[in-house]
This record gives C-alpha cells, structure tokens and sequence, in this order.
C-alpha cells in the first residue's frame, strides 16, 4: 500500500508540509508553476534551498502583495478557493480543512463562523497553504496517511489578539483527539493550518510502520531552535496495516441478552472494530459476561461514554496493543448467476479471497440452494 508518514517532532505548520510535500514530487519546478497560475489573487509561491541544524531541505516563501489591506470576513477566502482553477476534489478538501479553522477560530471568539475576520485565518498565505498541500496530496496519491504525534512546542506566541499560550487557543481546539506534546522547545510549533492539515488528512498518528521508503521530503521551517525546525515525510509502501487500537473491557452480570446486543450495535455503529461477549464466572458462583469493545485510541472516549451510558457496568478497563492487518479491497467478478464481489485481503506475504456472503445468501435463495452449492457452481 502507498504510504504517506509525517513526522512531526517539531510541529507541522502549512508552509513546512507543503515544502515536505513538495521534495516527494517528481517535479517541483512544474508544481509550483502550475501552483502560480491557479489564480489565487495577489499571490506567488516559491522555494528554495535551507539547512537546519546540517539537515538540507526545502523553504516554501508565500508572497502575498498588498499585505496590510481591511480583513475581510470568512466568506471571502471561501470564495476564493471556490473559483480557483483546480480539480473538485482539490476545491473539495481545501474547502473542508478551510472550515476546520474557521470553526475553531469561531469557538475560540465565541462568534458566528461567518463574522470570523480574515487576518483570524491566516490571510492569503493560508490559502496558498491549504491548497497547495491538498494539490500535492491529490498528485502524489498515497492510498494511507500517517503521522507521529504532534510536537506543540511551549511558551507563548504573539497573535493579533495579543500574547497567548502555545498551543495557540484555535491550534489546541484543532487537536483535540489528536496525540499531542510539548517539549522544552520554546516557541510555537503547530500552527492552525498545520493542525486543520493534519486533522483533516491523516488516518492514524501512531509510530512510523513498517515502511518501505522510497523518498524522503524535508519541509524547513522559518525558525532557528536547537533541533532541526523540519518536518520530514515518508513515502513508500507497507506490506499490511498496522496501528495501535484499544480494547476496553468491563464485567457484566445484570443486563438481559437483548439489552447488550443493543449496546453492540450501537458501538459497531460508531466505528468500533469489534464487539463481542465471552461467558465468565463471577464472584458467589453468579454467571456474567465479559464484554470488550476494540476500537481507535481516537475513539476510545467515544467508546467509553457510549458503555457507561447503555451498560450497567461502574468500571471500565483499558488494554493498549498494536493491531496487524492485511490490506483490503473489493472486486467484482461475473459468474453464470451473475454478477458476485470478491473481498481479497493482502500483505506480509499472505493473499486471502472470499465472496461476498450477501451476494451468494441472494443466490443461494433465488435459485433454491445451498451456500456450498452455489460456492461450488461459480468454482470460487
């Protein structure tokens, strides 16, 4: 599987990612052209060459002339990047990750998203930023994006609103569910952009997998700090899929059958990876059930308040491990009944084919057979 890895032990901001980015293409000199000329007003964007601490990567500079001007409100960058000359997919995300700050600049001000000044989100060299990155994500295609936990940096910045906390109010509201740290580097390090990038594209924040490589991107930020200001991106291919999830367990002795099978719904519902029972012997000789939900360290609160809320339980424990999985993807293939999906699973040198159960139950019942039976007459 093609696989983008960023990594963010110093922050991530929206020049550096797409500096990174950029250093992954087969053609900077072509992107950046073709990036000028999609007709973002009043702006121009270039690179060149940096170091860091030793470490030679690229320095993205977004020249926005006529800086100084009346902020105008949220509607206006959006309708900039609405009429700009790129692919729908392209308008479609940026549009998003556009919005992810301008929600959070919203909560942060405690106004409507549509009163949010200008300067609030960045001027035009968020717009160049966002769109860019979504340029290069779209061009460069990995099929799965990851990333380290985010590097927030410490201190305090200078805002337009005054001196603030690092993180920034609107970069922290962005990061919420999103692994975060701070270390002794004093400074601001992830920006709102950076952070509504990395929300809006990133799968997983985990640890680099097991990877591939095939180019290395060093994006560089503006800063000089005592470690390399960089954010370094990964892009090969992973055999499987690997990530850390959460099992989240409880003891249950006083709920009817039909009440937890409702709870299991309800977390199958909201995204768990797995929900089952295992029948135990609890204390005075009483029958219970174990009950254990496996999902995303991202949705374990989700999770945890969803049980506490449809259980009777008063405890819940936690259990963090890695999960292995193949790759996955579907196929369709025409038999003498028609035609029949084919899930087929790969990696870690291993293939696994199997039909779509649905399709030949519908089959199986039309025709008046057996599952083996119509297993048999396609020779799957």
């Amino acid at each position: 599987m093609k696989t983008l890895y960023l990594e963010c032990n110093m922050g991530a901001a929206g020049d550096m990612l797409m500096a990174a980015l950029l250093e992954l293409h087969d053609n900077p000199k072509d992107f950046l052209n073709r990036l000028n000329s999609i007709g973002i007003p009043d702006v121009t964007v270039t690179s060149e060459p940096a170091t860091k601490c030793g470490i030679t990567g690229t320095h993205i500079n977004v020249d926005v002339r006529g800086r100084g001007y009346t902020p105008t409100d949220h509607n206006a960058p959006m309708g900039i990047i609405g009429h700009l000359k790129i692919s729908d997919n392209i308008k479609k995300n940026s549009l998003e990750v556009y919005k992810i700050i301008a929600e959070a600049e919203s909560y942060v001000h405690g106004v409507p998203v549509n009163q949010i000044h200008f300067h609030e989100l960045g001027e035009m060299d968020a717009v160049a930023d966002i769109v860019g990155v979504c340029m290069l994500v779209e061009e460069l295609a990995p099929e799965l994006i990851l990333a380290s936990p985010v590097n927030v940096g410490s201190g305090h910045v200078r805002c337009t609103h005054g001196i603030l906390p690092v993180p920034a109010p609107a970069t922290a509201y962005i990061l919420q569910n999103i692994p975060m740290y701070s270390d002794d580097t004093k400074g601001e390090l992830c920006t709102p952009t950076g952070a509504a990038l990395l929300k809006y594209f990133v799968k997983e924040f985990c640890k680099i997998p097991v990877l591939t490589v095939a180019k290395l991107g060093y994006g560089l930020g503006t800063k000089d700090f005592e470690k390399a200001n960089c954010l370094r991106a990964y892009i090969g291919n992973t055999s499987g899929i690997s990530e850390e999830i959460t099992e989240l367990v409880c003891n249950l002795d006083d709920m009817t059958p039909e009440a937890v099978a409702y709870v299991q719904q309800l977390l199958f519902q909201e995204g768990a990876y797995d929900v089952y029972t295992t029948s135990i012997a609890m204390k005075k000789g009483r029958t219970g059930l174990l009950f254990t939900c496996m999902c995303s360290t991202r949705a374990r609160d989700k999770m945890l308040s969803l049980i506490f809320k449809h259980t009777t339980t008063l405890g819940i424990r936690e259990y963090v491990s890695r999960r292995y999985t193949l790759q996955k993807e579907q196929t369709e293939i025409q038999t003498k009944f028609g035609a029949v999906r084919v899930k087929t699973s790969h990696g870690f040198g291993v293939t696994k084919s199997k039909p779509e159960y649905e399709d030949i139950a519908k089959i199986a019942r039309e025709k008046n057979m057996s599952i083996r039976e119509v297993l048999e007459e396609i020779i799957f």
